[in-house]
């Protein structure tokens, strides 16, 4: 048992994570090696999280050509799979060409919860809860007025009785509108005050008796599921128009055989998982690239996924009437105020890329790149097949696994140009390339 590492200096956690190993200097060295040249920058990195001894890095990498309501974005995107920007900047640009994403926010609003047991009569709480309410609202003004100068601010509070699943359990529900601002911090100390403020209103409020002036607090938390924070982003053209050479030589078939693919994400969620996972591919590296919590963002598009029981998929597709149709609705809670968004250097210069977009363009950018995603996802799952995309993406990969030098290299992307690549063909050409050059040296 490790005791007290978080207030050991970064030297010290340093050396006590390399000395697990059988090379330590060897091992501080590398570790070091990941260190922003420059120091102020470092410790700002530093500071980001907990424990930090070293920096982690994943690809940043742009997808340029999206045209989402009419305008051209080059899109950052922080992902480390090899396919999903090349995927993206594809789609993009086959989607250019046909008018490009539409994209509208439909609702912005995000909720907060306080969980309490009570013991009491359900009927007088709900007589009373009026003025509860007024009182959570004016106990909680000095948070909520520079919100409200923005258009942000509490939108409702509702008493929820959950006695029939919890004995006594009551929740307060708030909905709250934070702008562009992430809001998390802003949402939790409302919800924290409200928890104080409904304590008191039980125990100073004459109306209520005995064991009802007690109130037991659970939790005051907000919720990552924002169904009502909903973006859609939808792409269309003539079924005629899907023609591409050498992938689509069949508009009709295309069509049809892409209906049934998302058809089969909507009643299977064996599919639904991996199709939306295809959608997250491009969401979670923007909202990477942006500062923003792919994490939050992530559970609660499975739980929207989920709502009506049964896990589906999150697109939905129409080609009637000639009209090729592929739409993306999903909740997705962003923010270009606050959190990292100022703090990181790359983050900063992601929302600078974008134009300074507010939340709401955000999303509609960060739907609109989950929506390529998919969609050049299952149009290689129809078309070509998954792999000779992905594998012909992961091949440098694989040679840097093989630690092979810039001659073999050259040599195998030659090689494989127009051959399907696995990790067996790859290292075993690289062997051959080995062996021929130790004979020729011999």
């Amino acid at each position: 048992m490790i005791s007290g590492f978080s207030r050991l200096n970064k030297a010290a956690k340093l050396e006590m994570v390399a000395n697990s190993f059988d090379n330590p200097e060897q091992v501080i060295a590398q570790l070091k090696s990941y260190w922003h040249n420059d120091p102020v920058k470092q410790k700002l990195f530093d500071e980001f999280s907990e424990n930090t001894i070293s920096n982690f890095y994943f690809p940043y990498g742009i997808a340029p050509n999206f045209v989402i309501n009419g305008k051209k974005y080059p899109v950052p995107m922080v992902i480390e799979e090899s396919s999903v920007v090349a995927a993206a900047s594809n789609s993009a640009k086959y989607w250019a060409t046909k008018n490009g994403f539409r994209s509208e926010v439909l609702s912005t609003s995000k909720i907060g919860q306080v969980h309490f047991i009570w013991k009491g009569e359900v009927e007088k709480l709900q007589a009373l809860f009026p003025f509860l309410k007024e009182e959570l609202y004016n106990g909680t003004k000095h948070y909520t007025e520079s919100m409200e100068k923005r258009g942000g601010g509490i939108k409702d509070i509702e008493l929820v009785d959950m006695t029939d699943d919890i004995e006594n359990y009551f929740q307060l529900k708030a909905t709250f509108e934070t702008v562009d601002a992430m809001g998390a911090n802003f949402i939790n100390s409302c919800l924290e005050d409200f928890a104080h403020i409904l304590k008191d209103h039980f125990r100073e409020n004459e109306y209520y008796d005995g064991e009802e002036k007690n109130c037991r607090i659970i939790m005051a938390i907000l919720s990552n599921y924002t169904p009502e924070c909903l973006v859609k982003t939808e792409v269309e053209c003539d079924i005629d128009c899907l023609r591409n050479a050498g992938e689509i030589e069949n508009p009709e078939d295309f069509a049809w055989k892409f209906e049934k693919a998302v058809q089969i994400a909507k009643v299977d969620p064996y599919r639904a998982v991996t199709h939306n996972k295809g959608i997250f591919n491009g969401i979670d590296a923007v909202a990477l690239a942006t500062g923003n919590d792919f994490r939050a963002i992530e559970a609660g598009g499975h739980a929207y996924a989920a709502r009506d029981g049964k896990y589906r998929s999150l697109s939905s597709i129409d080609i009637s009437n000639g009209k090729f149709k592929y739409s993306l609705t999903i909740p997705l809670s962003l923010g270009t105020v606050g959190g990292l968004t100022a703090l990181h250097p790359m983050a900063r210069f992601s929302l600078k890329l974008l134009e300074n977009p507010t939340a709401k363009q955000l999303m509609m950018i960060a739907a609109s790149v989950g929506l390529a995603n998919n969609f050049g996802a299952i149009k290689s799952l129809i078309t070509k097949g998954i792999q000779v995309g992905h594998m012909k993406m992961h091949l440098l990969n694989i040679l840097n696994s093989c630690d092979v030098n810039e001659r073999e290299k050259k040599m195998a992307v030659a090689n494989f140009a127009h051959k399907k690549v696995s990790y067996t063909s790859v290292k075993r050409y690289v062997d051959g390339l080995r062996k021929t050059a130790n004979i020729e040296n011999f």
